[in-house]
């Protein structure tokens, strides 16, 4: 059975924001409110720990970790353990968080309104309210499917894009194989792409994608 090929499937290139829609993302929740705070505090730490969603659930306010060398532990598939740093800004975020949360060590780091711990339908949203909140000013947003896992997607991309390699990738998300990282972001990445397609550009050919001058968008535009 064991000599049998796997079935084929088809994989999907994965969907994720880019710079601008993310900045987008994180400044539609209304930080004047308590639950907008909430908000903005997790899709930053999904947006930068690449957490999947039952890992930004099941996080505690002891899991934070804010002192040198901040950082948030998290326990992942298998009940794997791992550390993820957190950027000086994050940081700050997080701090005032936990100082309104007020919660003790075993509180849910981002409770619902009852106080119990968000599922993963709560999650998702309010994430479908923020992304409706911030297509209005950034329309690329609504041309996306944007779920939780499109978070931890962006992570990757983002670190991707900054020149983490792979390994690492792998690391901050978690992967327990590399393969996973790799058949999953180097396809994704189109950046990686066009640097090798310039490597084969003919000689004395400008590297890049062309870009029509502006008569000619202005004759093409009056036809």
């Amino acid at each position: 059975m064991l000599a049998f090929p796997p079935k084929r499937t088809r994989r999907s290139i994965v969907s994720y924001l880019i710079e601008e829609e993310m900045e987008a993302l994180l400044a539609a929740p209304d930080r004047s409110r308590w639950i907008g705070r909430r908000d903005h505090a997790l899709l930053l730490l999904a947006l930068e720990t690449g957490l999947r969603v039952s890992e930004l659930t099941g996080l505690t306010c002891s899991d934070i970790r804010l002192g040198i060398g901040a950082h948030v532990h998290c326990t992942g598939k298998g009940r794997k353990e791992r550390i993820t740093p957190l950027r000086h800004e994050t940081r700050a975020i997080l701090q005032s968080w936990l100082d309104e949360r007020a919660g003790g060590p075993t509180d849910a780091l981002f409770p619902g309104p009852r106080g119990r711990r968000l599922s993963r339908d709560g999650v998702r949203r309010l994430l479908e309210r923020h992304v409706a909140t911030a297509s209005l000013t950034c329309a690329s947003l609504a041309t996306k499917q944007i779920s939780p896992h499109v978070l931890r997607h962006s992570c990757a991309m983002r670190l991707r894009r900054h020149g983490v390699d792979l390994a690492t990738i792998a690391l901050w998300l978690g992967h327990e194989d590399i393969r996973t990282t790799h058949g999953t972001y180097l396809h994704a990445d189109l950046a990686t792409k066009e640097k090798a397609l310039a490597l084969t550009a003919p000689p004395n050919t400008a590297a890049g994608r062309y870009k029509p001058d502006d008569e000619l968008i202005t004759f093409l535009e009056g036809l």
